[in-house]
């Protein structure tokens, strides 16, 4: 099972980060796509690919909403492409990018309709003009020039000549933890990364559910990959293992109850302390550890939801993870407001412990 770890986008800091994440043995690096609170996550993936080897890069994740799926495309192969096939695309409906323009997340039909171009663009094939989502209002049809000839559908000519010469396609990972995007990623994507938190039996409902929809729809039910998002802090002691990763947490964990009902299987005890996550949210504080939201959870939802606590303890919850057949965990670790003193150690115990024994 592959651990990458996911950091916040930053030109300035792109190189010397990806080199600490190599050095210190994760196998990618995953940045976040929010305008409004970070830089650009594909001029951070190009820095971060010309100072590394061998460390897979990725968004984690950009959204459906604030680009054109053939710039996403364009965007992602162009760094595939400078880390000679290392790139991966991570999309989700969008959480803070959209909030800071006014917007809750992509509706359900436009985003399988971007997962369905994206996936043609990034294949080198071709999408109508009709599909295409931008207003009349803001450009008119091509029709109105009087052009001699026009392309007859839109299509990434450069990326279509790198498949032909047979450059590997960028896979599609898509964020999921509610049962109609867990669907549609199942019928999408290359990967499905579930955003349920690092309890074992939500995981198995949503793996469960994955491969029921691709049997369903005539595709085979192992013929795509599964992984998942997960807070872990790593710390000798608890108490502190838990800080370090409660900002994170309230961030995920609200995937789970983002429109008030919560997703998968969940007891009565957690789906009251998700209710009471989504009642104290503070998007002006989001991912914060000292956040309203962060004091919200209880420490017996932290320990299930969250892997927590010494390297030992870590270690076994990951494996555990990889028994349910995941091959990939994107790890959110220290978060804005948690001590400094704590997140040093942290990395230090995951570097020394946590990453060698995985590898292994």
């Amino acid at each position: 099972m592959q651990l990458w770890t996911t950091q916040v986008a930053s030109a300035r800091g792109a190189q010397r980060m990806a080199q600490e994440v190599e050095a210190a043995g994760w196998n990618g690096l995953l940045v976040v796509d929010s305008q409004n609170l970070s830089g650009d996550p594909y001029v951070a993936l190009a820095l971060a690919a010309v100072a590394t080897k061998r460390l897979g890069l990725g968004t984690g994740v950009t959204n459906s909403v604030t680009r054109h799926a053939a710039a996403t495309a364009t965007a992602i192969t162009s760094v595939n492409r400078v880390s000679n096939g290392r790139a991966v695309l991570g999309i989700g409906r969008g959480d803070s990018a959209l909030a800071h323009l006014g917007r809750a997340p992509a509706r359900l039909k436009q985003f399988e309709r971007y997962l369905r171009q994206l996936q043609a663009y990034l294949r080198g094939d071709s999408v109508p003009f009709g599909e295409i989502d931008i207003p009349f209002d803001a450009a008119p049809p091509l029709s109105e020039l009087h052009l001699y000839d026009a392309p007859p559908a839109s299509r990434i000519a450069w990326i279509a000549d790198g498949i032909r010469s047979g450059q590997a396609k960028v896979p599609m990972e898509v964020a999921a933890s509610g049962p109609k995007v867990i669907a549609m990623s199942a019928l999408h994507a290359e990967r499905v990364m579930f955003t349920l938190g690092a309890d074992v039996e939500r995981l198995q409902w949503g793996i469960d559910l994955a491969r029921t929809t691709r049997r369903e729809a005539g595709l085979d039910p192992d013929a795509i990959a599964f992984g998942a998002y997960i807070n872990m802090g790593c710390h000798s002691d608890l108490g502190k293992a838990r800080g370090l990763v409660r900002g994170g947490l309230t961030t995920f964990a609200r995937f789970s109850v983002m429109h008030g009902k919560a997703n998968g299987p969940v007891s009565d005890k957690d789906r009251a302390q998700l209710e009471t996550l989504l009642g104290n949210y503070d998007m002006k504080q989001h991912t914060r550890a000292d956040s309203r939201q962060a004091g919200a959870l209880a420490d017996d939802f932290v320990d299930r939801f969250a892997v927590v606590g010494p390297p030992d303890r870590c270690i076994a919850r990951l494996n555990e993870l990889k028994a349910l057949g995941l091959d990939k965990v994107a790890i959110s670790g220290g978060t804005r407001g948690a001590s400094a003193e704590d997140a040093a150690a942290g990395r230090e115990l995951v570097a020394k412990h946590v990453l060698p024994a995985m590898a292994g």
